[in-house]
């Protein structure tokens, strides 16, 4: 996983601007537009990351897709929502590789199943959200949408629907609300606005106080403080943030009316009711709509991205995806089991169990392994409708009644009796694992069913494979039940790794007796693995000199004494950090000078607590210093951070890293207890304290770079012992910069993308505010930029 990723940020709409209602209903108003605008450049940006993905995760088929259907970067992306799509349908890989055929000229001439395959067992490695089992199939309709939008017209539109329908062997959306969204609240004579412009065509007493209210700047935070905890969930959806800034702002005028309609006259309170009268015909005539005609991932996006069950149900998947093994391409194969099925199989067989549940990629599986005529005729004849008869969780809290045990014969002595096959699965209440597998099966609605028949040598062969829908209502009842137990076990998903590595036995002793050995542990997609940690090889002689690092610490050691004062411990830091930045620009212009060997990586082992954040603070201080890093991966490596760079800057960041990990550590603790809201959760207000500790710290460093740079350029002087041809300070750093971000390309050819960034606590403001008065030290220590 990468160290430091980039989201693409589109332009945020500006709801501050005074905007004018909507007159001519033909005409789109300018907030309208913006909308327009916002989706359009979100969805452009998010078919990138998918063509991406499926450049990178499947390069045999990538290579196929045709050219006569358009952009090539959109076609990738369609194919590939639709196959993550078909994975969620349990649809076989052969019946994938007929819509491929009849997609790609020519496509039977080559291997499309073994494509198939080999893109679906990467599908969910890639941490892409949008290819998620549960999330594909509305991907996939909205992206099927868009490249429809850009397809030239015949005229005919009947023939232009047949025709795409025949080339993508799908249903293609027809124009409809989801095509302008922005436009529903016409249907009610309103137009796209905000709050306060809504309210401008209210009686003068009401419109003035709510324009009051809105404007104040108790409410202007609050507002900023939800949108904030929302937007890093919406993948950078500009025009979905602008929404989820207008319902906060009428959630913020509710509250407000709400606390003062408590001690309030009978005149107040009437009158405070038209307010919130008013409030609800905004959300009613202006939000909902445009809500309601959006795509079903927007909504999704919009309403998951909201504090509560919803949101922690996603939390808690996705930390359970980041956990699990993601199957290999043989696990695709519809010929043959996979071996690890097989062992499965005989495991439970030998143990007296024919039905057990396990999750393949993103996909809930339930095994169940025939034992009689009976039972394989029934699976054979098996719809997979959602019958309670059919599929039964057993939660631990109660037992179902009045449905028939597996297999169960209730009318033997009926003779056209005919059996439904009906899998009963217990999920476990005090299994994390097992808690968000039965979590993936309620936001899915379905589970993949495998019927495995056992064979006289001791292996299985399987029977059929389909899938088994999933009863709204019980499904209802079964995520209620399964993030309430997940809560109790894990409060923060933020945690749920560990505890699933708990569960499972595992540890990080075998693998991290391979890295202390020496021995790279093998990637998951076969590229190349990180090379070992400094105490397994010979340390590069580039780093700081002897003499230099023991001043450094002699000062640090000062700087960290008690009895030091605070401008005193200051002038120690400042003094240890000038002096290494000024030793890695003169290195710098030494080594491209003469030029000398290039970067090293290094592993650096982080120590709980709050291992997350600081390895993203270990990450962020790095980057800024000219190197980058990637989280490795793994349970084995969950407390590692692997850094590229050159020794020298590798050797001060873990300096500075030292000691603004404990004043990030500390500076929490001392914010908990200072101002930590009554009732919040210390773990959310904490990390959200140093998430905001991290950014502030890392703006400050960055500028203290940027400013050491200028004086270095500065300073350097045209014939000031330079060569004629002597190269600029800025651009032998950049360079620098390239020839780190190339090596680590060379180690890691694919890297996964980091997943965004999510918070509950109301701590990160206060962290903003701390980490203005860290101690950085010198200049050369800010988390600034340091981009080639």
């Amino acid at each position: 996983m990468g160290g430091r990723t980039e989201i693409a940020q589109l332009p945020r709409m500006c709801p501050g601007t005074r905007r004018g209602h909507m007159t001519d209903r033909g005409t789109d108003g300018p907030t309208e537009r913006d909308f327009q605008r916002a989706r359009a450049e979100w969805l452009e940006a998010r078919v990138g990351h998918l063509a991406t993905v499926m450049e990178d995760a499947g390069p045999r088929l990538y290579k196929l897709l045709p050219t006569d259907l358009g952009d090539g970067r959109l076609v990738a992306a369609v194919a590939v929502a639709r196959l993550a799509a078909d994975e969620a349908r349990a649809q076989p890989v052969a019946e994938s590789a007929g819509w491929l055929e009849r997609l790609i000229p020519g496509g039977h001439l080559h291997d499309l199943e073994g494509g198939v395959r080999e893109l679906r067992s990467r599908i969910a490695w890639c941490g892409e959200p949008a290819l998620w089992s549960w999330n594909a199939r509305g991907w996939e309709e909205m992206l099927l949408w868009w490249w429809r939008r850009k397809q030239p017209r015949t005229g005919d539109q009947a023939r232009d629907f047949a025709g795409w329908r025949a080339r993508w062997s799908a249903d293609i959306p027809w124009n409809g609300e989801i095509d302008r969204p922005e436009h529903a609240p016409h249907a009610h004579g309103r137009g796209l606005v905000t709050p306060a412009e809504f309210f401008a065509g209210e009686p003068e007493p009401l419109r003035l106080l709510a324009q009051a209210v809105l404007n104040g700047s108790d409410t202007t935070a609050a507002v900023q403080d939800s949108v904030l905890l929302r937007e890093e969930h919406l993948q950078g959806a500009g025009h979905l943030e602008w929404l989820a800034e207008q319902q906060a702002r009428v959630e913020q005028l509710e509250a407000w009316r709400r606390r003062q309609q408590e001690g309030g006259t009978e005149a107040t309170r009437a009158f405070l009711a038209e307010l919130s009268e008013a409030g609800k015909r905004y959300m009613s005539l202006v939000l909902q709509p445009v809500i309601d005609a959006l795509s079903a991932c927007e909504r999704s996006l919009l309403a998951d991205s909201r504090h509560g069950a919803r949101r922690s149900a996603a939390d808690y998947l996705e930390a359970f995806l980041d956990s699990q093994e993601q199957p290999g391409e043989e696990d695709w194969d519809d010929r043959r089991l996979s071996a690890d099925v097989q062992r499965q199989a005989r495991e439970h067989s030998r143990q007296g169990e024919v039905t057990w549940h396990d999750t393949s990629g993103t996909v809930p599986v339930w095994y169940h392994i025939v034992t009689s005529r009976e039972e394989r005729a029934a699976a054979l004849a098996y719809s997979g409708r959602p019958t309670p008869s059919v599929v039964r969780v057993v939660t631990g809290e109660e037992t179902p009644i009045d449905a028939f045990d597996l297999f169960d014969d209730p009318w033997a002595e009926n003779e056209e009796w005919y059996p439904e096959p009906g899998i009963e699965v217990r999920y476990g209440p005090d299994s994390a694992s097992d808690l968000c597998a039965l979590l993936a099966l309620c936001q899915l609605g379905q589970a993949r069913l495998e019927f495995l028949m056992p064979q006289a040598d001791g292996d299985f062969r399987q029977l059929r494979s389909l899938r088994a829908h999933i009863r709204s209502d019980d499904a209802v009842a079964w995520r209620r039940w399964a993030l309430g137990r997940l809560a109790e076990l894990v409060p923060e998903p933020e945690d749920l790794a560990e505890a699933l590595a708990e569960e499972q036995g595992g540890g990080d002793g075998e693998d991290r007796d391979d890295w202390d050995m020496g021995v790279p542990r093998p990637r998951p997609d076969g590229g190349p693995a990180p090379e070992p940690p400094a105490s397994a090889r010979r340390m590069s002689d580039r780093g700081l000199p002897e003499a230099l690092l023991e001043k450094v610490r002699a000062l640090l050691r000062k700087a960290e004494s008690p009895a030091a004062g605070e401008e005193e411990a200051r002038a120690y830091m400042a003094k240890a950090t000038e002096l290494m930045a000024k030793y890695g620009i003169e290195q710098a212009m030494i080594d491209d000078a003469a030029d000398q060997a290039g970067p090293v990586d290094r592993i650096i082992e982080v120590c709980p607590p709050y291992v997350k954040e600081v390895r993203r603070l270990l990450s962020w201080i790095s980057h800024e210093m000219r190197c980058r890093s990637v989280y490795p991966g793994g349970k084995a490596n969950k407390h590692r951070v692997h850094l590229f760079g050159f020794e020298a800057d590798i050797q001060a960041a873990e300096v500075l890293f030292a000691s603004l990990r404990l004043q990030m550590l500390d500076g929490a603790d001392r914010a908990d207890r200072l101002h930590r809201p009554a009732g919040e959760d210390a773990r959310a207000y904490k990390r959200s304290w140093m998430l905001g500790f991290i950014r502030e710290v890392a703006a400050r460093v960055g500028a203290v770079q940027q400013a050491a740079k200028t004086d270095a350029e500065r300073e350097a002087e045209p014939g000031a012992g330079q060569g004629a041809d002597a190269r600029s300070v800025a651009l032998v750093l950049a360079d620098r910069t390239h020839v780190v971000e190339s090596r680590l390309a060379t180690k890691y050819p694919r890297l996964k993308k980091q997943n965004p960034t999510k918070f509950k606590g109301t701590g990160y403001r206060q962290g903003v505010a701390d980490g203005r008065y860290a101690d950085i030290g010198s200049p050369a220590f800010g988390e600034g930029d340091w981009f080639a």
